[in-house]
């Protein structure tokens, strides 16, 4: 059992290697990745910040910086997608499948190099809210515990992200899937309390796992967060950990199954 998963990490470090070599020759589109969130900060704090309210004397950036970090782990999922896709279409999973190596390589390698994508994108949105005046205000450990929490959120995505790459016919499907990224996203706490939405929409966005990682943050952080008292908004840290668990049971196994269907 023990070098059946030394063996699994092995080729998957193999394809992870793989994907950064990709990202090296063609660094634009993942720099582009990485800046992204940081043009949504800048647009949303200069537009909307004047506008927003906030705790007597406390910036909108305190609030809005870590629901940033929030929607960032839900962005480029799209990418994800289409990379597993395009290589099934091109029959490079069917190479993959030839040789003498983990038949979960694969998709365990594109989780890694995307993880280690998001852990790159997340210092730079850090840094960018840093430079416009965000500030953490408990210790060092809640702020890395805050960070850990944002990057098992995008874990977990990411298994999503695989298993639909697989399970689509081709790359122009995912298109499909792409409408349903923003509403997902700003259906959440990410810009707005959720004390101010009508209260079945407030409930509904409360309910989100993009929510309860940007509350479980703010906390952890130190930042303020007005939104609506309620069960799931008391308890965001146990649902932070605890909604990312459950999407990974689901989904990585899903995608393991649909990995292994394709040879039939």
């Amino acid at each position: 059992m023990t070098a059946r998963l030394g063996w699994a990490l092995a080729d998957g470090w193999t394809i992870t290697r793989r994907a950064l070599l990709h990202w090296r020759m063609q660094p634009w589109p993942v720099i582009f990745g990485w800046f992204f969130p940081v043009l949504m900060l800048l647009m949303f704090g200069a537009l909307l910040g004047g506008a927003m309210e906030t705790p007597a004397g406390e910036s909108y950036y305190e609030l809005l910086v870590p629901g940033i970090f929030a929607l960032a782990m839900l962005f480029g999922l799209e990418a994800t997608m289409t990379a597993v896709t395009t290589d099934v279409a091109k029959g490079v999973t069917d190479r993959f499948r030839s040789l003498p190596m983990s038949s979960a390589a694969v998709v365990l390698g594109r989780c890694i190099a995307d993880l280690l994508d998001s852990a790159v994108g997340l210092l730079v949105l850090s840094g960018a809210g840093l430079a416009l005046g965000w500030r953490w205000h408990g210790s060092m450990l809640e702020a890395l515990a805050a960070f850990g929490l944002l990057l098992l959120l995008r874990f977990a995505l990411l298994w999503v992200g695989i298993f639909i790459g697989l399970a689509v016919k081709n790359a122009q499907s995912i298109m499909a899937v792409q409408v349903l990224i923003w509403p997902i996203g700003f259906l959440s706490s990410a810009f707005v309390a959720t004390s101010t939405m009508p209260d079945w929409l407030g409930t509904i966005a409360q309910w989100n796992p993009l929510s309860a990682a940007a509350t479980a943050a703010r906390s952890l952080f130190g930042n303020p967060d007005p939104s609506a008292a309620s069960w799931i908004g008391d308890h965001a840290l146990e649902a932070a950990i605890i909604g990312p668990l459950l999407l990974t049971a689901i989904f990585l196994p899903l995608s393991a199954a649909t990995f292994r269907r394709l040879s039939n």
